[in-house]
């Protein structure tokens, strides 16, 4: 078996390549389902990869009005709960085309191990609206009208 944190860096990695890429299926599919979001303002439960699919469809047309190209990751902390259980703490970095840095964001990630390798099951952000806001306004998006 692989070591944990190599195994978390190809997790995120690949996470990152579908958040790169606009492929919703893709990023749905590294998640258990159900799956939870949580932050200071939002808590939900996604019980099918389909809902999650359709929720990340939604950002996009923002992430692109943005200028979000790629993503990056630097996995933090890794911290095994159980046999198949981990909690991963994640920065996330979100590129233009030129390679700059538009801004990053913090999360918790608990992963579980199934058969076919990892899946999300919770993901707790911790400063995305934020950051997310303040990029926004420093771009002249208004997020209240962002499914433009």
């Amino acid at each position: 078996m692989r070591p944990l944190a190599a195994e978390i860096d190809d997790y995120l990695a690949r996470y990152a390549t579908t958040l790169t890429g606009f492929d919703s299926r893709a990023a749905a599919g590294l998640w258990a389902t159900p799956g939870m979001i949580l932050d200071d303002r939002f808590a939900g439960v996604l019980e099918d990869r389909d809902a999650m699919a359709r929720g990340l469809e939604r950002s996009y047309p923002l992430y692109r009005r943005l200028g979000l190209t790629s993503v990056g990751h630097e996995c933090l902390d890794v911290r095994q709960l159980t046999d198949v259980i981990t909690l991963v703490h994640v920065r996330w970095h979100f590129y233009d085309a030129h390679g700059h840095q538009l801004t990053d964001s913090t999360a918790y990630y608990i992963v579980r191990r199934d058969n076919d390798g990892l899946h999300a099951c919770v993901c707790i952000q911790v400063d995305d609206a934020e950051k997310l806001q303040a990029l926004a306004t420093e771009r002249g998006i208004d997020l209240s009208d962002a499914s433009r």
